[in-house]
Parts: C-alpha cells; sequence; structure tokens
C-alpha cells in the first residue's frame, strides 16, 4: 500500500498498518525532507518519494519480509529497497530526534526517574557459523540476541537499552551494562537480578522460597504487588515487539541490530509523547 493509499485509512487503521502514528509519520518524513538535498548528489534510485521511503522502512520493520517481496509490491529492486531502508535508518539515527536518555541520565538530579522497572527480552537469530556457543539461550533453547530495556514506570518510556548476546545471564549483563542508579530511585526486577542489591539497595525482587519450605503470607502478597508494579515493562515490551524485526527470527546481520533496537525504542518514545 503506497502512501497515497493510506491517506483513506483511519488513524487507528494507520498505526496498526505501519506501527506508529500519523504525527510521528510526519515528523520522520520532515527529517528525510531535511537531508534530501544532500542525497541528490548521489546516484539514487528516484522512483520512490520521500513519504513512500518512509513508508518502507516501516512496513520492513512492523512486517519483517524479505526485500524481495517488498520490492515486487513497489515494482523496484531488492536492491533499492535495502538501500532505502538504510538511508532512512541512519538519517533518523543522525538526527538526534529518537534518540535515548541514555546511561548518564540514571545519574542526572534533574532528570532521574523515581520508578524504574528493568528486563531482558531476546530476539531469536539464525544459527551462526562460528562461535554458536556464545549465543547459545539456556532458557529459550536457541541462539539469541538479548536486549535490556530500563524503563520509567510514571511515563513508561525507555531510558536505555544494551544489547548483548544470549548467553550472558540477566544479571551479568547488568553489571557488564555499567547501568546504576542514584540512592533514591527506586528499581524493580525480576528474579533473574538476584545480588543487585549489593550494587542498588534501593530494588525489589521477587522474594524465593526458602529451601524445604514455605513462603508466608507476607511474601506472598510482597510478589504479588511487585508483579503488579512491574507488569508495565511487559506491557512496553509488547508495544515494542509490534515491530516483527526485534520479534521474529532476525535474518539480517548482528551489527546492525542494537541500532535499529534504539532507534525502534526511540521512535516508540516520540509515538507515546505525541498523541493524535
Amino acid at each position: 500500500m503506497q502512501y497515497e493509499q493510506t491517506k483513506r485509512l483511519s488513524n487507528r487503521e494507520f498505526k496498526r498498518l505501519v506501527g506508529v502514528q500519523r504525527r510521528t509519520f510526519e515528523e520522520i518524513v520532515k527529517l528525510l525532507q531535511d537531508a534530501a538535498s544532500h542525497r541528490e548528489t548521489r546516484d539514487c534510485c528516484k522512483k520512490l518519494c520521500l513519504e513512500d521511503q518512509a513508508l518502507v522502512c516501516l512496513t520492513y520493520w512492523r512486517e519483517y519480509r524479505t526485500y524481495f517481496h517488498i520490492a515486487s509490491d513497489w515494482q523496484v529492486s531488492e536492491a533499492t529497497v535495502c538501500r532505502t531502508v538504510h538511508w532512512v535508518e541512519n538519517i533518523l539515527v543522525n538526527s538526534g530526534r529518537f534518540r535515548l536518555g541514555g546511561k548518564k541520565s540514571l545519574l542526572t538530579p534533574s532528570q532521574k526517574p523515581k520508578t524504574v522497572a528493568m528486563d531482558v527480552t531476546e530476539s531469536p537469530i539464525e544459527r551462526p557459523k562460528y562461535g554458536q556457543k556464545r549465543f547459545f539461550s539456556g532458557k529459550q533453547k536457541r541462539h539469541t540476541l538479548k536486549s535490556q530495556f530500563v524503563i520509567d514506570l510514571e511515563t513508561l518510556q525507555v531510558i536505555c537499552v544494551v544489547n548483548d548476546s544470549g548467553r550472558r545471564h540477566d544479571f551479568k549483563l547488568f553489571i557488564h551494562s555499567k547501568v546504576r542508579f542514584r540512592p533514591d530511585t527506586e528499581s524493580l526486577e525480576d528474579s533473574g537480578y538476584q545480588g543487585i542489591a549489593k550494587f542498588h539497595a534501593n530494588s525489589r525482587i521477587p522474594r524465593k522460597k526458602p529451601r524445604k519450605g514455605k513462603l508466608s503470607k507476607e511474601d506472598k502478597q510482597f510478589n504479588r504487588d511487585l508483579a503488579r508494579r512491574r507488569v508495565a515493562v511487559e506491557h512496553v515490551n509488547r508495544r515494542l515487539k509490534i515491530f516483527r524485526i526485534f520479534s521474529q527470527r532476525y535474518r539480517n546481520r548482528r551489527k546492525r541490530f542494537a541500532l535499529r533496537c534504539h532507534l525502534i525504542a526511540g521512535v516508540y518514545n516520540y509515538d507515546i509523547q505525541n498523541p493524535c
């Protein structure tokens, strides 16, 4: 579906199609227009207008079809679709409009969130030709890439993302990422972060059942209350995985996965900041 055809869709149908609201799409097109003059000096395909180029990139993220199938729909070559997707991604990253706050914002007194939730999600990948053990996840029983998200529970925005291979444990990923919080920031984690209290005293993790014992009523109630508060981070993961490039088996080169992960998180932040 080309851009002229999407004008007949409602706002809800448009978001179902590309994964973002119209206002976010218009902002992406505006950034492409600002960079179009520099692109005209290169020998690039001009069969697609800027709106269609943005739509091709978002459709690729949203549906994660092969370049061949997308090129067949738009009547262009596979190389054109590949160059278009990479060009749009590079423009959005270099613009800084969809940049995340980053790890430093967690320690800045003026920007520090009151309560954060940290969680790790995994994206399956093709079996690597070399170094398979590094990417094999024992939890998923397949080769994956891990993404650690830190979410502000008040605004539901993604503050920072850290990517690593699937073999690394969640808690070791936290140590390796060097993500730290201010002492007065409350952090909520799952049971995969046992031992985080040594790095951040104001953290909350589920209480484990003692060996050959049972949890008390107070411990069970604590775990239920913690799950109710942490469920927001699971909802954010679901919204990010609407883009199937992040939820389905990742077929591209792994070196570009982190760029797309950060970019999709930044687009998501802009989308919830500027509702229609």
